[in-house]
């Protein structure tokens, strides 16, 4: 069936004609019968059923032939109306054709103005045609008047309500691809968040973990080559720390590629304090630095214990590069608001603000993702003080 355009209204224009179509047809072939069975004078009856057949031509053509031309409908309209006026100056059921043919003003004319304007066309032609055949009649008053203008009122308020239920059907359809159009940029915006934020987590936790162990992988094997002919029993202790440190480093990378799929119990609780006592152990036996450790025996999940120690290997590392220290105090303990990590050194300090390393931050964002705060506090000769504060959880215990 005819197609009226590319809006959303079109669908229900469509369904509209194809139920409607059928009614047609039987309506049409229903007047043609009445036509030739009435009594009217044989000149009129010739003249009526040519008016019908122009109409029903048209009808097929465009049934036959939606195509794109928009004046397609608009002539059907036009022949339409040109018919009425005809049937009703031969008086020969014209009423009939106007009550079968009214939805389609509002099917065919594509806006509610033109459909209103066609409407006004049928109807004057109409009136025209009964007024040239009766005259200033009392029938035309009685009957053809009032009766033509109520059938068009009614034509008119169904086809502005139909037309206002398509409009709200457009209206909300509109609004539904809207909404989906937003969610799927919604859904790929978070895709492309959580990709962004996978990798800032990898580059944070290679950083954190490979990144230093290779540069004290480089700093022990520098030493032991400096001392191999002086202290060849100092380089071969530097030596297995070199190897103890690989292996570290390659149980490290193992873990990171397995943390992207966790088993079960990757977050249970574990000592924190064991773990950066180790830590501890191995940078003092590396650099030969004075530790100085007050560390309570506390219980982590494992996020938390992963945190702190990652906070602690950075700290560390700044202190081998950077400080220049003789001594390093680290101190864990549990608070009531949480828990806290501080390493403090007598290094030459640096000024916080002027910092541009990746370290600092990618240890305030890792405490950031447990509710936690990092506070550094530093001046240029006065050393260094790094705070991690976590809060309490659950898995927390003395």
């Amino acid at each position: 069936m005819a197609v009226l355009d590319d809006t959303s209204a079109d669908a229900f224009w469509a369904t509209s004609l194809r139920r409607w179509n059928a009614v047609c047809w039987v309506l049409f072939g229903a007047m043609a019968v009445g036509l030739v069975t009435a009594a009217s004078p044989e000149a009129s009856k010739y003249q009526a059923l040519a008016l019908l057949s122009c109409v029903v031509l048209c009808y097929a053509v465009l049934e036959r032939f939606p195509g794109n031309a928009l004046v397609r409908p608009h002539l059907y309209l036009s022949v339409l109306v040109l018919a009425l006026g005809g049937l009703a100056w031969v008086g020969s059921s014209y009423a009939a054709l106007f009550m079968v043919t009214l939805p389609h003003y509002w099917m065919f004319g594509r806006t509610p103005r033109a459909s209103m304007g066609f409407l006004a066309l049928a109807t004057v032609a109409t009136l025209a045609g009964s007024l040239v055949r009766l005259g200033w009649s009392a029938e035309f008053y009685g009957e053809t008047l009032v009766s033509t203008l109520i059938v068009v009122a009614v034509g008119v308020l169904i086809g502005l309500w139909a037309h206002s239920v398509v409009a709200q059907s457009s209206e909300r359809a509109r609004l539904i691809a809207e909404l989906e159009r937003t969610q799927t940029e919604l859904s790929a915006a978070h895709q492309r968040q959580g990709a962004a934020d996978e990798r800032e987590r990898m580059a944070r936790d290679i950083h954190d973990t490979l990144a230093q162990g290779f540069v004290s992988i480089i700093v022990l094997a520098e030493a032991a080559r400096a001392g191999l002919p002086t202290d060849p029993a100092r380089s071969a202790q530097q030596l297995r720390s070199i190897e103890f440190t690989a292996r570290e480093n390659l149980a490290e990378a193992r873990e990171l590629v397995a943390s992207a799929h966790p088993g079960p119990g990757a977050t249970a609780a574990g000592s924190v304090t064991r773990t950066l006592r180790r830590t501890l152990d191995r940078f003092k036996e590396d650099t030969g630095l004075t530790v100085e450790a007050d560390l309570a025996d506390l219980a982590c999940d494992q996020r938390t214990r992963i945190a702190l120690l990652r906070c602690t290997q950075e700290s560390l590392a700044n202190v081998r590069k950077h400080a220049h220290a003789s001594t390093v105090g680290v101190v864990l303990v549990r608070r009531s608001h949480g828990v806290e990590l501080e390493i403090t050194d007598d290094g030459t300090g640096f000024v916080v603000e002027q910092s541009t390393g990746f370290g600092l931050d990618g240890m305030r964002k890792r405490l950031a993702e447990l509710g936690g705060r990092l506070t550094v506090t530093s001046s240029v000769g006065d050393g260094t003080r790094v705070l991690a504060v976590v809060p309490t959880a659950d898995g927390v215990a003395a």
